[in-house]
Parts: structure tokens; C-alpha cells; sequence
């Protein structure tokens, strides 16, 4: 039990250090600024402490289950199993999956003009397909910017003939249906697919499953988009809660905790079936390693119930009416600083970051350190919501910000290590998570809101946008790491040749 009891307070640490600084923010706001009413705030407060026990069960719970299920899985499906099955497994897992991600069910009610039922298969056959794309580019070592132009270039040809009404939704999409839960699992996987290849290049692939993957819902809203021509796409905010008093506040997060409890145990279920079948044929595990992969599961299950309940019952509320608020005053253009410091500290607070950064340091060998790789997702964020205020109070359609962004990502691939630009591109999904959605996302709903401009086009989108510039922010950190390592290489050339112009009396005399 101790290493339980270490590892619990190492991760409620970070837990504290990604929470506390967006509630800090929260507070300082609804004091000066932005007055939030007591039932809101008292929401706010209690989700914030969900936050931090939900984050701290389920960090320690992904790196004792998911990862070593997806990595144990992926070796073993690339060792022993013929191309043809393994590709109908990928398919079949990744369809599985996203359809029973909960914000998937969250993205269909946003899109009122085509059946959810037909928009939830589109996309999840979308994710099923590029998990089969991705693991073939492992297994064959296809570079990944290649893909990546032809892909993302199919993308921007079809925006052009799709109503702008879906624009945003579409792009959006890509970052709300690779969630917090089936992110570990798939890098994992991807970890276990690498590991079985001895080539110089198979660290490097590892990464890219869940850029590929991202690629897939939006391409299949795009093309729904051609397919129902909507004549317009509206969107109906929810009712702020009015709680009178503690026992209603606590009423109202319990009769939450039970729509949360289903949906991640019906979400989790595939991933639990499908390493129990491979348990079953083949892994054939020990008793000491299932049992600690059980105590995971059970950590991830309650880490994530309490967090996905708390950023859903108190963040949604307060995102929503702070935005709406700040866009009130007189000096609305305060959107666009504010937006940027949340942004910059509201990353910490994705669950699958740290599940990232812990892996990225793993497979390299810590020269692509954690600390650095938040800074660069941070300060990308900070840019991403500046821009999406800036959309916000102007009414610039995303498509200004989505080509161009995605043109210099891709332009910047051709001369950073590969390994930074599959890392970049999957950082883009990990980062635009849960809390993007239920915070950042109803801020930017209530500024909208409030200033009388379209929520659809104008609002949606700020996934997209946080899911955009850690492409190349990360990348840049990886231009920077290159030119570090070149002139680290040049400083010790000159001094092996210096010294080699001595004589060996001259060195001994030194």
C-alpha cells in the first residue's frame, strides 16, 4: 500500500499545481470584474475540488492500466498476428471506442440537421479507419507530414464546398472525440506496435496515432455537411442552475454522479473486452500484473466519474456567465488577454497531458523533457484562445485561422526531427480535451452570447483553435532542440580537434 499512498500524493501534488491556478483566475475575476452570482461560484468551488482528487485517481490509474494494457496488446497483436487481422482489429477498436465516447453524444446534439445516430457511425467508422492508417505507417514507416498534407489537403478542399455552418463543428469534432480515456490507450498502443521494430525510426513512430486519428471526425462531419445541406445550424445554451443553498449544491452533484458513473463504465467497457480477449488467447499476464492493472481500471473509473462530473456540473455554469459578463462591459477586448491566461494555465488541467508528457519523456530517454513540452503547450493554448476571442468579437470566420495554421504545421515538419512533429500533431488531440469543452468553450459561448453574434460560427470553433497551435508551438520547441544539439555536436568537434593539434607532452604539461 505504501507505493499506492506515494504515488496518490505525488499525483494529488500535480493535480493542486494544474487546478489551483485556474481558480485563482476564477476567483480574482468574480471579485473585481466579472461578479458571479453565490450559487454559480459555490458550484465552481465544489467542481474544483472534484477536479483535483478526479485528476489525481486518474493519472495514477492510466499509467497503472491503460498503459501497459495498450502497450502489451500492440507488441503482442504486431509479434504474432497476420496483417489482415490486425488491421480489422484496429478498425474494429477504434470504432468501438469512439462510439462510446460521451462527447461524441455531446457533438450529435450540436449538429440538430443530421440524425445522431448516422453522425456517431460516420465519425466512429472515421476514427476506425485512420487508427488503420496509423498503424500502418508504424508497420511500414510511412513519414507522417506525408500523410499529413494529403489528408489535411483533401480537408480544405472540401471546406470550400461545405456551408460554413459546419466549418467550425466539423473542426471541432477532431478534438472532442479523442478523450482523456482512449488517448492513453491508444498511444500505447502505438508504443506496443514500435517496440517490435528494431529500426532507428521506430522510437520516432510510436507517436501520430492520435493525430491520425483526429483526422477522421472531421472529415466526417465535412462530408455529412455535403451530403444533408442544412439551411442553418442553431444551438440552444442551457440554464445556468440557481442553487439557494448547501444541500441543494449537494444535491445537485449527486443526482449528476449517476449519468457520469453509466457513461464511463459504458465507455471503458470496450477497452476492458478488449484486452480481456487478448488476455484470455494470448498475453496470459500474471496474477500480480492483472491485479495491478484491476487497481488502475478502478482508480481511471472513479478518477474520471469525479472529474467529468465536476467540469460538467461546475465549470460548464461558470465559463459560461464569466464570458458572458466580461463581453458586457465597456471594455469587452479585455476578452482576448483574459482568454490567453486561461488558456495558458487551463492545459494543465487535461488529465491525458500529463499521461503524454510522462510517455514523451519515457521513449526519450528524458531528452525531450516534460517541464519544457507544458511551457510550449501552454503558451500554444494562450495563443489559441486569444485568437478564438478574437473570433469572438469580430466575427473572422475560423477558415482564416485553420488553413494558414495548418499550412505552417505542416511546412514546419520538413525541418524539425520527425519524432517532434508526430509528437506536435498527437499533442493538438490531447490538449483539446474535456476541459476545453466544458470550460473554455462555454466561455466563449456566454461572450458570444452577450455581444449578439452567432454562436455556431463564431463560438464553436475554440476547440479547433487549442487543438491547432500546439502543432506549432511543440514544433518550434523541436526547431530550438535541433539547433541546441547541432551546436552542442559543433562546440565538442572543435575541441576533440583542438586538442588533437597537442602534442601528448603539451597535454601532459596542462
Amino acid at each position: 500500500m505504501n507505493f499506492y499512498q506515494t504515488k496518490l500524493t505525488e499525483k494529488r501534488n500535480e493535480a493542486l499545481k494544474a487546478v489551483l491556478p485556474i481558480l485563482g483566475i476564477v476567483l480574482f475575476l468574480s471579485f473585481t470584474i466579472a461578479p458571479v452570482p453565490p450559487s454559480i461560484l459555490l458550484l465552481f468551488l465544489f467542481a474544483a475540488l472534484l477536479l483535483v482528487v478526479g485528476m489525481m485517481f486518474f493519472t495514477l490509474g492510466a499509467e497503472l492500466s491503460m498503459v501497459p494494457m495498450g502497450e502489451r496488446a500492440g507488441t503482442k497483436m504486431a509479434k504474432s498476428m497476420r496483417l489482415e487481422i490486425i488491421l480489422f482489429l484496429c478498425f474494429l477498436l477504434g470504432f468501438i471506442i469512439t462510439i462510446s465516447e460521451p462527447d461524441l453524444q455531446v457533438l450529435a446534439e450540436q449538429v440538430p440537421s443530421i440524425p445522431n445516430q448516422i453522425l456517431i457511425i460516420a465519425v466512429a467508422s472515421g476514427v476506425g479507419f485512420f487508427l488503420i492508417m496509423a498503424m500502418l505507417r508504424m508497420l511500414f514507416s510511412i513519414r507522417l507530414s506525408t500523410l499529413l498534407i494529403f489528408f489535411y489537403g483533401f480537408i480544405f478542399i472540401l471546406v470550400l464546398f461545405v456551408p460554413k455552418d459546419f466549418l467550425a463543428v466539423a473542426f471541432d469534432s477532431g478534438g472532442v472525440t479523442t478523450g482523456p480515456m482512449t488517448v492513453p490507450f491508444i498511444m500505447s498502443l502505438g508504443v506496443g506496435f514500435a517496440a517490435v521494430r528494431s529500426d532507428k525510426n521506430a522510437e520516432e513512430d510510436s507517436f501520430g496515432l492520435v493525430a491520425l486519428c483526429s483526422i477522421g471526425p472531421i472529415l466526417a462531419v465535412l462530408i455529412l455537411g455535403l451530403l444533408y445541406h442544412p439551411e442553418e445550424i442553431s444551438y440552444v445554451p442551457a440554464v445556468l442552475p440557481n442553487i439557494q443553498d448547501s444541500v441543494m449544491l449537494w444535491q445537485f452533484f449527486i443526482d449528476s454522479f449517476p449519468k457520469y458513473m453509466s457513461e464511463i463504465a459504458v465507455s471503458l467497457l470496450p477497452i476492458i473486452l478488449f484486452f480481456g480477449i487478448f488476455q484470455t488467447v494470448s498475453l496470459r499476464l500474471s496474477r500480480k500484473m492483472l491485479l495491478k492493472i484491476l487497481i488502475g481500471l478502478i482508480y481511471t473509473y472513479i478518477g474520471l466519474v469525479l472529474f467529468l462530473t465536476g467540469v460538467n456540473v461546475g465549470f460548464m455554469p461558470a465559463g459560461n456567465y464569466l464570458g458572458e459578463v466580461i463581453a458586457s462591459q465597456s471594455f469587452r477586448f479585455i476578452l482576448i488577454p483574459i482568454g490567453m491566461i486561461i488558456g495558458f494555465f487551463i492545459v494543465k488541467a487535461e488529465p491525458a497531458v500529463y499521461v503524454l508528457m510522462e510517455q514523451v519523456e519515457e521513449i526519450t530517454s528524458g531528452a525531450i523533457s516534460g517541464k519544457s513540452m507544458g511551457i510550449s503547450l501552454s503558451l500554444g493554448v494562450a495563443a489559441s484562445v486569444g485568437l478564438a476571442m478574437f473570433r469572438v468579437l469580430t466575427g473572422i470566420s475560423i477558415f482564416w485561422f485553420i488553413v494558414p495554421g495548418y499550412f505552417i504545421a505542416i511546412c514546419l515538419s520538413f525541418f524539425v526531427p520527425k519524432i517532434f512533429t508526430a509528437i506536435a500533431f498527437d499533442s493538438g488531440g490531447v490538449a483539446s480535451g474535456p476541459m476545453t469543452a466544458t470550460f473554455l468553450l462555454p466561455f466563449a459561448m456566454g461572450a458570444c452570447q452577450a455581444i449578439g453574434g452567432n454562436i455556431v460560427q463564431d463560438a464553436f470553433g475554440i476547440v479547433a483553435m487549442v487543438a491547432m497551435t500546439p502543432l506549432i508551438a511543440i514544433q518550434i520547441l523541436g526547431a530550438v532542440y535541433q539547433m541546441k544539439s547541432q551546436h552542442a555536436k559543433a562546440v565538442e568537434t572543435i575541441s576533440v580537434s583542438y586538442l588533437d593539434a597537442w602534442s601528448e607532452n603539451d597535454i601532459i604539461e596542462l
